[in-house]
């Protein structure tokens, strides 16, 4: 079953560019952001990017995709599973 779940999910992939540039894809949502801590839940889990003057710079939930720009220096990846659904679903309710 876990399987027929990656199969109809989106791509996941992180490009991280000279760790000032980081590319997300298969982002199903945002729980929580500041210039510090980015979280972001995907079908492979909580993905946490960690750094110093994060901002993002496009979210698209649709399509699945996120860019975050300034010094990152970790990304984390909990196996977490969003539970009530994360910041955008809330505000967008």
């Amino acid at each position: 079953m876990q399987d027929e779940k990656k199969m109809n999910s989106v791509p996941h992939n992180l490009v991280l560019e000279d760790r000032r540039m980081l590319t997300v894809s298969g982002v199903s949502d945002v729980d929580s952001f500041d210039e510090e801590t980015v979280v972001v839940f995907t079908d492979l889990g909580e993905l946490t990017v960690r750094g110093t003057n994060l901002h993002i710079n496009r979210l698209s939930v649709e399509v699945g995709e996120l860019t975050v720009e300034g010094n990152i220096s970790a990304l984390i990846y909990s196996d977490e599973t969003p539970k009530n659904g994360g910041f955008f679903s809330k505000v967008f309710r």
